[in-house]
């Protein structure tokens, strides 16, 4: 039998944030599903579309929705987030403001991608500094423009996990060839932004496998350190 104190120590090494990666519309958009193991309250970072997938996986976890977040305004990252913020009677907080226009035309844009797109309002736009709660855990906002002008990526110090949305990739960046992208602000957003948070962050892109700053910094051939030196 164990002892109280094992039992503690048991309890003790769950971690306060776990996180899942679902896929969702033709672009096959990483929708990250995290909750607070504590309180079992949960948010979906980017639930652009397939919404019965997202509610599926939703269910199978058991974790309360308590809000929508948001990383920018492009359709296959928000496209169906209004329809489905109503249907669950959650909030959504993001993205910074500068995204409103791309938001704006969620229902254009979906007509052009296949991709169900509904303008919404979000319930509060997110500034550079500013933190996000889900249950007892507390998310740092940090502003990364470049890929769109309204982009925030969501970081979480305690557990070393960042979701960055489509600034950064493994072994790629985020396009800047979308109205009002720079390429600039987006390479000085991974580099002055992402890179002091430490080289053991582990970060969710907004498309494909995760990765963490150390490697992209050592590999990424857009951003590692001895490419950009040799510029």
């Amino acid at each position: 039998m164990m002892s109280m104190s094992n039992i503690t120590s048991q309890i003790n090494k769950q971690p306060p944030l776990k996180a899942a990666i679902i896929p969702v519309t033709p672009l096959q958009q990483n929708c990250t599903l995290f909750w607070c193991t504590e309180t079992n309250k949960g948010a979906l970072v980017d639930p652009g579309g397939d919404l019965d997938k997202l509610k599926a996986a939703v269910a199978q976890t058991g974790v309360e929705i308590e809000k929508i977040l948001i990383t920018h305004g492009h359709i296959d990252h928000c496209g169906e987030a209004g329809i489905l913020a109503k249907e669950l009677g959650v909030r959504i907080e993001g993205p910074q403001k500068e995204d409103r226009f791309w938001i704006a035309q969620l229902a254009d844009d979906g007509k052009k991608y296949g991709v169900n797109g509904q303008v919404f309002e979000p319930d509060r736009w997110l500034e550079d500094g500013d933190t996000v709660t889900v249950g007892k855990l507390t998310l740092d906002v940090i502003h990364c423009p470049g890929h769109t002008p309204g982009h925030v990526i969501f970081y979480h110090g305690p557990s070393r996990l960042a979701i960055v949305g489509d600034v950064l990739f493994q072994g790629s960046i985020g396009r800047t060839d979308f109205p009002r992208g720079n390429h600039a602000d987006l390479i000085n957003a991974i580099t002055q932004k992402l890179w002091p948070l430490g080289d053991d962050v582990t970060f969710i892109p907004g498309h494909g496998p995760t990765s963490q700053f150390g490697y992209e910094r050592a590999n990424n051939m857009f951003v590692a350190d001895d490419v950009l030196a040799a510029r």
